[in-house]
């Protein structure tokens, strides 16, 4: 498996990094993963870097991005945090990813049997965790306008990790107007995904990809969409 270099890096095209990523789960789930030379792929990669996506995902020890798209050394940015939300250093990591390093494609990924989601619907306070958990806020206040108290505490976890993913996705271009430029320039997408940690398979729940003269905004979607 060849290691991306800055011109195999520029001929991509944001659906065609989904693609790499959509095929790439495929095997893990499958067990047919690449054969890479991990050693090699150091020395091609010591000079320099050319990941084409940047995956936001949970701290959860089950959701390494690298494993679950079986990607290599240099392929892929992995920004993890417990809930997988967005702050500054994350927001801008995301823009040295894509306007710097040239990455093609934001992947927010949740999971099942979420911790960090399970605390924020139970409104967990403790030390500096409080205000992460907080981030988590408006996703829960979503599902709970729209679901009032139906739902049992298992549901409740996964429904509003679901919808803390769209909430994530849909923030980004919205607090960061570098990449929203990007966005509109057709030369990024983004994309909103689930992992099951029964399974291993990765739910892609929203798709945005926009090229030039075809206006696609990134819209608020129900849980349904």
């Amino acid at each position: 498996m060849r290691t991306l270099n800055k011109e195999t890096q520029a001929h991509l095209t944001p659906r065609k990094a989904f693609e790499i990523l959509s095929e790439g789960n495929k095997r893990f789930v499958s067990n047919l993963r690449f054969n890479r030379n991990l050693l090699q792929q150091v020395n091609e990669t010591s000079e320099g870097q050319f990941p084409f996506a940047i995956v936001l995902s949970c701290i959860d020890s089950r959701t390494s991005a690298e494993l679950i798209f079986d990607q290599g050394l240099g392929d892929i940015f992995s920004a993890r945090i417990a809930g997988n939300v967005l702050n500054e250093d994350i927001l801008g990591s995301m823009e040295f990813a894509c306007q710097v390093a040239g990455s093609k494609l934001i992947v927010v990924l949740g999971h099942s049997k979420c911790g960090a989601i399970k605390g924020a619907c139970s409104h967990v306070k403790m030390g500096h965790l409080t205000g992460l958990l907080n981030k988590v806020g408006p996703a829960l206040h979503e599902v709970e306008l729209r679901e009032g108290r139906n739902l049992s505490p298992d549901v409740m976890v996964e429904t509003v990790a679901l919808e803390n993913v769209r909430y994530q996705l849909r923030s980004i271009l919205e607090r960061s107007p570098i990449l929203e430029h990007m966005y509109q320039e057709g030369r990024i997408g983004l994309v909103g995904a689930m992992y099951s940690v029964d399974s291993g398979e990765v739910t892609f729940l929203e798709q945005h990809f926009k090229e030039l003269g075809q206006p696609e905004p990134l819209k608020k979607t129900g849980t349904g969409a």
